[in-house]
């Protein structure tokens, strides 16, 4: 069978499928996501406020954090009073809002 150029991935998830992990892992990262953008558009938090709000382990929040970050989601504020952690916030130009 002849792929098509740049059809590499449509072409492996047509004769492989997609395994239910990473199904699932793709609805638990868009549930999580959801929950973040909504915390984020009560006003700036750090992460341990995030995470106490979502009832999440901190590691988890950083790390939903960065991807956001990353894809032009969310971006970093002032740092807290204790200098130990950034306010995050949902990016402020309009783009990628959920």
């Amino acid at each position: 069978m002849e792929v098509e150029k740049g059809k590499t991935a449509k072409y492996l998830k047509e004769k492989q499928g997609i395994p239910p992990q990473a199904t699932e892992q793709l609805k638990q990262f868009t549930k999580t996501k959801k929950a973040l953008l909504n915390a984020l558009k009560e006003g700036d938090k750090t992460v341990p406020q995030l995470a106490d709000k979502l009832n999440m382990p901190g590691d988890a929040v950083m790390f939903q954090l960065m991807s956001l970050l990353k894809y032009g989601f969310v971006e970093t504020g002032e740092i807290d009073d204790m200098d130990e952690y950034f306010y995050y916030k949902i990016k402020s130009n309009g783009k990628n809002k959920s």
